[in-house]
This record gives structure tokens, C-alpha cells and sequence, in this order.
């Protein structure tokens, strides 16, 4: 994987359409959707179709640094996951547990930085510490954020940020005139990543499913009816290529736009 050599996905009214064609998104975040279907549609369990998501993973990541895209998020389990049969949900916490420990040393070499988030304790300690451990040892690369959401939901995030802002202000450290969307974001799991530029969601489905609900405002959309273990540089090319056919205009009137075709 090679460096990102840019900074900054939003491009000034003045930029080039042409230079703007070209523009990668910055962050890209995934919601990797359709292993079980995958499965089911050869005859296999469900665990098979996890098994071939984490190749998937492993490509999206390598797609990513090989572009020079400096962050990806991978919506990898979500606080309703919890409702899934028992048996597929131990099977889902113990390959992670096994995906973390077997690719730390190859994110390490690659310069990928590990970031997670979510509410880590429902996991167990074995796993809380492997992922502590993997996030401590890649804190200092720079070629690449890859952040795992993990027990994650939008929601919970956000009421979660909600309170901690109504218990600064009980406790005097902040007045409610204070709070504004600048101090929320601050408050959230993903600060000091930026935006996602590209949501792709695999899957068939069209919808977020309490993904990054805040963090998604302006984010570009796009829906593949490849389920996730079939998800390849073909795929990942036609992603970037609808954004790259969009128009970002943040509210702007239409000649104030980020990507061009």
C-alpha cells in the first residue's frame, strides 16, 4: 500500500472540474452486507459467509491504501448483531478475536493505524485487550486509518454524547449556549477522523442500518447488490467512479462542486 500523498477531500469553488474529476474520496466507510446470503446461496452455514467477509475486508483495505485513501471505516458488527442466533454471534466475536491477532502484524508492515469503535466491554476482556494491544502497537503509522466499528449504533452514540454534554453542563465545565454542532462532533467515537466522503453498502439493501448517522450528512451513497465476500477492485472501481460522477455541493448552488465527471 502506498502513502496517501493529499490532504482534504472538500475542493474550493475555484478548483479545476477537471482536477476534480480525479479527486478520491478521502474516507470511504463500508457496511459490509451479505454474508449469510452468500452462504446460503452455496449450500453453506452462515459462519462460511463471515469467514470469506474478512478476505473481503482484507481486500477493501488493500484497495484503499493501493489508491492512497487515508481512512476506511468497516461497519463490522452492530449493537443489534446481539439478536442473532448465539451460536453465529460466539462465532462472530471469536473471528475477530482470530482476524485481529492474524492481520495486526501485516496493518503494522502496511502502516496502518487501527482504530475501533463502539462499546467495547460487551466483548470480553480477551478481546478488549487484543484489540488494545493492536490499536497501541499501530498508533504511530501514518499511511493509513482503518477503523473497525465494533457493537456500534448511531444512536447509542449519540445519545451517549447527548448525555455526557447535559453532565458538563451540571457539573459547570460548559453552558448550554456553548453547545453547538462543532462541540457535539467533538463528543462522538469518531473524532478526528473527517467525514465520509463515500458510503458503499453491499448487500442489495438501501438503507444505514444506524450507521454514522451524524458523521453521514453529506456523505456521497452508493448501493451494490454484491453481497460482501464477492467484493473485488471491480466493484471497489465503479464505487469510486459513481462518486466520482457526482455533484457535492454542500448546499452551494451547482457550480460550487467537488466531483465532476
Amino acid at each position: 500500500m502506498k502513502t496517501p500523498s493529499y490532504s482534504g477531500s472538500d475542493l474550493e469553488p475555484d478548483v479545476d472540474p477537471a482536477s476534480a474529476a480525479r479527486r478520491l474520496p478521502r474516507h470511504i466507510a463500508i457496511i459490509m452486507d451479505g454474508n449469510g446470503r452468500w452462504a446460503k446461496a452455496r449450500g453453506q452455514a452462515r459462519v462460511q459467509g463471515h469467514r470469506r467477509g474478512v478476505e473481503a475486508a482484507r481486500t477493501a483495505t488493500s484497495l484503499c491504501g493501493d489508491a492512497g485513501i487515508p481512512y476506511l471505516t468497516l461497519f463490522a458488527f452492530s449493537s443489534e448483531n446481539w439478536k442473532r442466533p448465539d451460536e453465529e454471534v460466539r462465532f462472530l466475536t471469536q473471528l475477530l478475536a482470530l482476524s485481529l491477532e492474524k492481520e495486526l502484524d501485516r496493518l503494522h508492515a502496511n502502516g496502518v493505524k487501527l482504530n475501533v469503535i463502539g462499546e467495547l466491554g460487551s466483548f470480553g476482556g480477551k478481546i478488549e485487550r487484543t484489540i488494545q494491544k493492536a490499536q497501541e502497537k499501530t498508533a504511530g503509522n501514518g499511511a493509513m486509518t482503518l477503523t473497525i466499528a465494533l457493537n456500534y449504533g448511531s444512536r447509542r452514540e449519540l445519545a451517549t454524547a447527548a448525555r455526557n454534554l447535559a453532565q458538563s453542563c451540571i457539573e459547570g465545565r460548559l453552558r448550554p449556549e456553548e453547545i453547538d454542532e462543532s462541540r457535539l462532533d467533538r463528543s462522538l467515537s469518531t473524532y478526528g477522523l473527517p467525514d465520509p466522503d463515500l458510503l458503499i453498502r453491499t448487500g442489495g439493501e438501501v438503507r444505514l442500518s444506524n450507521f454514522l448517522l451524524w458523521q453521514l450528512a453529506y456523505t456521497e451513497l452508493v448501493f451494490s447488490d454484491a453481497l460482501w465476500p464477492d467484493f473485488d477492485k471491480a466493484i471497489f472501481d465503479q464505487a469510486i467512479s459513481t462518486y466520482q460522477g457526482r455533484q457535492r455541493r454542500f448546499g452551494h448552488t451547482g457550480e460550487q462542486i467537488v466531483s465532476q465527471t
